[in-house]
């Protein structure tokens, strides 16, 4: 009796069976984890910018190099060209990233226009290139009343969207007024322990995918459209 189903639709010579022989990473990885940090509020005294400067002071001690995008003087999308310089600069970033943390307050249950405005600048593609796809993703939100998961359930979704990795921990931060001291330094608390919690994850599935993201988000889907897409443009020679 044959041990393999029956698979009429299926194109074999394009399937791609998974093997933990595949998954050996690919280029030097000796550098430190690259993770670069988004927060979502322009205000003087930020709670969402103090958590993300908390977070990546975390980062660092972990042994990560860190980078935080200024979303000051970002063009709103659509109002500037993508020679804009803040959006040069957000881009490479992306693309020097293989890590993110994205850290927004809560407005009107949801994600701030800050926020959402830096993440729509995001290209799903670039050419040849994914600045998103691969990256492995935290998100956090600071809340002005009692704590809520709004934030941070809309920022999986957009990460999922962009074809990010997204950890299962998250960090949300009610009160946060409360929580931080008039240096913008996060007091000892559970939630503190819970941001520590969620960069040391973050660090850990970075290491365990960098370098093989490629393999990772490779998909049989589009090895077939590419393959569809070549026998076309043979036909349309003869």
């Amino acid at each position: 009796m044959s041990t393999l189903p029956d698979l009429p639709n299926l194109q074999p010579e394009l399937v791609d069976i998974p093997s933990a022989a595949r998954l050996e990473p690919v280029g030097e990885m000796n550098h430190p984890p690259r993770i670069l940090l988004l927060y979502g509020s322009l205000r003087e005294r930020s709670f969402s910018r103090f958590l993300t400067y908390e977070a990546a002071r975390i980062l660092e001690h972990f042994g990560a190099e860190v980078k935080i995008f200024d979303p000051l003087e970002l063009p709103m999308v659509g109002s500037a060209p993508e020679t804009h310089p803040k959006v040069v600069e957000l881009r490479e970033l992306c693309l020097w990233s293989e890590g993110q943390v994205w850290c927004s307050p809560e407005r009107h249950g949801a994600v701030t226009a800050v926020m959402k405005n830096q993440i729509d600048w995001i290209p799903l593609e670039m050419g040849a290139i994914r600045p998103s796809q691969g990256r492995t993703l935290a998100v956090m939100q600071v809340c002005g009343g009692s704590q809520s998961f709004n934030v941070v359930n809309t920022l999986r979704l957009l990460g999922r969207w962009m074809r990010m990795f997204t950890i299962p921990n998250q960090s949300s931060v009610p009160m946060a007024y409360k929580e931080f001291d008039e240096d913008g330094r996060m007091r000892p608390s559970a939630y503190y322990d819970r941001v520590v919690d969620v960069m040391e994850e973050l660090v850990k599935f970075t290491l365990l995918t960098r370098g093989r993201t490629d393999y990772l988000t490779d998909r049989y889907s589009e090895r077939n459209e590419r393959a569809r897409k070549a026998i076309d443009r043979q036909l349309q020679k003869i």
